[in-house]
Parts: structure tokens; sequence; C-alpha cells
């Protein structure tokens, strides 16, 4: 995979760092030129990925959440966002619309419809005990399309 140019930033896992993860993920896309609803369809990903991450990965205590972004050939952006939690028992019942694992803290079980309605590709790989990556993929319209 050819990466034009890539950034990648570690947080704690606390949930005042989902902004900050979106800004940083702004900041570097703005290279690209996305339209207006692309940045903001990335950042409601991110976020969500974040959120995840923080609310479910690293229940109670801190850890590490890393987010790498890439730009990639064709106008397509990567995002891997990457926690060492304690993993997803079985991904396709997380995946399902309003499953969570947090029912006690009014979780809507949303995040990753919401992520895969506003990227093109997500991939979640988990291993119980050793965490979570969740890969997602969008190609930018060219101005004009």
């Amino acid at each position: 995979m050819e990466i034009l140019n890539e950034i990648k930033f570690a947080m704690p896992s606390l949930s005042v760092n989902e902004s900050a993860a979106r800004a940083v993920v702004s900041s570097f896309l703005i290279q690209a030129d996305p339209t207006v609803e692309e940045l903001s369809d990335i950042r409601t990903a991110v976020s969500e990925a974040v959120t995840n991450a923080v609310v479910h990965a690293y229940r109670g205590t801190k850890g590490s959440i890393e987010l790498t972004v890439r730009l990639l050939p064709d106008r397509v952006i990567y995002i891997r966002v990457k926690d060492r939690g304690c993993g997803i028992k079985d991904i396709k019942q997380a995946m399902e619309p309003l499953f969570t694992t947090a029912p006690e803290e009014e979780r809507s079980g949303l995040g990753f419809s919401v992520m895969e309605s506003f990227m093109d590709r997500l991939t979640v790989r988990s291993v119980p005990g050793r965490g979570t990556t969740v890969t997602m993929r969008k190609r930018l319209t060219a101005h004009g399309d």
C-alpha cells in the first residue's frame, strides 16, 4: 500500500480526548481538501471509534488509544483506531445495531453502525484480552463530482 502521507497519534483513554482525536484528524485531512460533508462524516466515525475504545476497551481503567491516519492514492483516507483493552468476544454480535455491553450507562449500541454508514469500508479485528483494531476507509470525491 503506497502511503502519500501519514500521522500517528497516541492518547490516554479519557473521554475528553475524543474531541482531540477529531481535531487531529480534521487538521491532517485539510491537505486532502475534503468537502464539509466528508470531513463531518469522517470526524463522526473517528469519534465513535475512539468513544468505543474509551467506554468498552478500558472499562474502569486507563490505557492507550492509537490513532493512525493515512492519505493513500486516489483520494483514499485510511484510519485505524487501536486499543489494547479487553477485546471483543463476538465481533458479529458487537456490530449488530442496538447491541451494547454497557446498558447501565444508557449506551445506544449504534457505534459500529454509525461508522459503517459514514465510511466506505469498516473492518474490526479483536482478540479477547489483547485489544481491538478498527480500520476504516473512505474515498473522497473530487470537487465537482
